[in-house]
């Protein structure tokens, strides 16, 4: 009875072998057959696991006397209320415009010959000793090489993004910049499309309908992607991609 067990444990071993290649994203996968990709909850982005607290240099606090007598309070942006984001919880609409376009060609041609000769006509009498091998001593080693290369290479890229998100104040440093994190999905059918957002802006960029530039942002970190029917068929199966990286020719 144990040795059959065994037996079968042996058999299935290179089954969990392969199971266990490309990690829990292949169990995954087989869970999400027959349905649609899951959504993220709605969560504190600060509990989650990766989550750590940005730290960036500050400059040296200057004290602030306030006039005496004085409507105006010293980092005050205007008389009444303001409705832009301004402490942790608050909501900030980042606006993400990304238009960019490269292209890059670079054609590489090297060509490299050599030859060399030696050669002992003379060498004090001893040459005579070799007349009855049959060589000549003028061209005892003789040596030619030659090598050429040729690449060619051209990247064209051309990306244009338009998104419009609602982040939320995580963090206010000490020099009053604010650290936003914004995070959106949307399913069409079988496929999940979803949109990072996360950066360090300062208040006075903050336009007066409580809106952020994307390229306002420092430290930004701007994710867009998905999952689904659609990206499974445009990604490499994984065992093609261990075969790439571990293939050395």
């Amino acid at each position: 009875m144990i040795r059959s067990t065994v037996r079968s444990v042996a058999r299935l071993a290179p089954l969990v072998v392969l199971l266990g290649l490309p990690g829990c994203g292949l169990v995954q996968q087989l869970a999400d057959i027959g349905r649609p990709p899951a959504m993220t909850p709605t969560a504190n982005p600060t509990q989650a696991p990766g989550w750590r607290p940005v730290t960036m240099p500050m400059p040296t606090p200057r004290p602030v006397r306030p006039e005496a007598d004085s409507l105006w309070r010293p980092g005050s942006r205007a008389f009444f209320k303001d409705q832009r984001a301004a402490r942790v919880g608050d909501l900030v609409t980042v606006v993400v415009t990304m238009n960019d376009a490269a292209t890059l060609k670079n054609n590489t041609t090297a060509t490299r010959s050599g030859s060399e000769s030696l050669g002992v006509p003379n060498f004090f009498g001893l040459e005579t000793l070799l007349t009855h091998v049959p060589m000549d001593p003028s061209k005892l080693i003789s040596s030619s090489s030659a090598n050429g290369n040729t690449g060619t290479g051209q990247i064209q890229r051309n990306e244009q993004v338009t998104l419009r998100l609602a982040g939320e104040v995580t963090q206010v440093l000490p020099d009053g910049n604010l650290v936003v994190m914004a995070s959106q999905e949307f399913r069409v059918d079988d496929e999940l499309r979803v949109l990072r957002v996360s950066g360090v802006i300062r208040p006075e960029d903050i336009a007066s309908d409580n809106t952020i530039s994307s390229d306002r942002m420092a430290e930004a970190r701007i994710a867009y992607g998905g999952r689904g029917e659609l990206s499974k068929l445009q990604a490499p199966r994984w065992g093609q991609q261990v075969v790439d990286i571990l293939a050395p020719f």
